[in-house]
C-alpha cells in the first residue's frame, strides 16, 4: 500500500514471521507505524489514502488517532518484537560481557528533493559524553550524518568509533532490509544505549537488554513540526525516560507499553490481519 512499509524491512520482517517470502514481502493493506510516534503513529502532515487501515506498535497512538477523529488503526506490537522472536540468538553475549555504550546521534530525515538536517554543537554534546560515559563510547549516526564529513569526523576525531546501520531506503529503492537485524545484533553487545534525545533506538537498546540513558544537547531540525509538541511535551508526558541514570524496572515497563509488547500476535493471526492467507 505505502512504501514507508518497507523502511528498515519492517514489511520484510513481518512476511518471514509469518513464514511468507522476504525477499520481495506480499502487501501489507495499509500504512505501518516505521519508528517510536508521540503522535498518532505518524507526522501530522502525512496524507492517507482513504479508508485505509493504520497498523501502529501500542494502543497510545491508536487512542491519540481516535481523539482526532481517525478510524480503522489495528494494533501489532513494534516489528522489532518479532524480529527479536525470530533470532533469539543474534548477537547475543552473556550478560557479564555485554560492554560499553551505544550512542545514538539524534538524526535527520531523507527523501529525495527534499529532507532536514540536524544542527547543534557537536563539541558540547562530546565533552558531556565523555564525562558521563564510563566505558568504551560507539557513536551511532545516521547516514545522513554519516555522509556529512564535517559531523563523522568531529566523532571519529574525539577518539570514538563511528558506525552506521545503513539506510531506511525510498519509494521502494535503496532499502537496508537487514538494518533492525544489525540493529539488533549490536544491541545485545553493548551494556548501555543512549542519545541526546528520546527516539526508536532508546526503546529497542531497552528491549534488547541494554540500560538507557538520554541526555545532551537536543539539538535542532530544520522545519521540526511544532505539532508534535517538541521537547517540552516529551519532557512531560515520557520524563522517566530522561537523564544519565534511569530506573531500568521502570524503562523496561515503559518499554513494553512504548513497543506494544503486549500486542505481539501469533503468524496465523497477522496473517489474517494483513490479508495474507490467500497468498501462495
Amino acid at each position: 500500500m505505502h512504501h514507508h512499509n518497507w523502511y528498515y524491512g519492517q514489511q520484510h520482517i513481518l512476511a518471514r514471521y509469518c513464514g511468507l517470502p522476504d525477499d520481495f514481502p506480499p502487501r501489507i493493506p495499509g500504512y505501518l507505524q516505521h519508528g517510536w510516534n508521540v503522535g498518532c503513529g505518524w507526522n501530522p502532515a502525512h496524507e492517507f489514502f482513504d479508508g485505509a487501515w493504520r497498523y501502529v506498535w501500542s494502543d497510545a497512538p491508536r487512542r491519540r488517532g481516535h481523539s482526532l477523529g481517525r478510524r480503522a488503526y489495528a494494533v501489532t506490537g513494534a516489528p522489532m518484537l518479532y524480529l527479536m522472536d525470530l533470532e533469539p540468538e543474534l548477537g547475543k553475549v552473556k550478560e557479564s560481557e555485554r560492554k560499553g555504550t551505544l550512542w545514538f546521534l539524534f538524526h535527520g530525515w531523507d527523501a529525495p528533493g527534499i529532507g532536514a538536517k540536524i544542527h547543534g554543537d557537536h563539541q558540547r554534546l562530546i565533552d558531556e559524553i565523555k564525562e558521563t560515559e564510563t566505558e568504551p563510547v560507539t557513536i551511532s549516526l545516521y547516514y545522513t550524518e554519516y555522509e556529512r564529513p564535517e559531523v563523522r569526523r568531529s566523532y571519529e576525531e574525539a577518539g570514538f568509533e563511528v558506525i552506521c546501520f545503513g539506510k531506511r531506503g525510498w519509494n521502494y529503492e535503496g532499502t537496508d532490509r537487514k538494518f533492525l537485524y544489525k540493529q539488533l545484533k549490536a544491541f545485545r553487545r553493548f551494556k548501555r544505549v543512549a542519545s541526546n534525545r528520546l527516539a526508536t533506538a532508546i526503546f529497542y537498546g531497552v528491549a534488547a537488554g541494554c540500560t538507557p540513558a538520554v541526555y545532551g544537547d537536543a539539538m535542532e531540525l530544520e522545519g521540526d513540526n511544532p505539532l508534535f509538541g517538541g521537547q517540552t511535551r516529551i519532557a512531560r508526558l515520557w520524563g522517566d525516560m530522561l537523564g544519565k541514570d534511569i530506573d531500568l524496572a521502570t524503562a523496561r515497563a515503559i518499554t513494553d507499553d512504548e513497543l506494544g509488547k503486549q500486542f505481539v500476535m501469533p503468524p496465523a493471526e497477522m496473517r489474517m490481519l494483513f490479508d495474507w492467507n490467500q497468498r501462495d
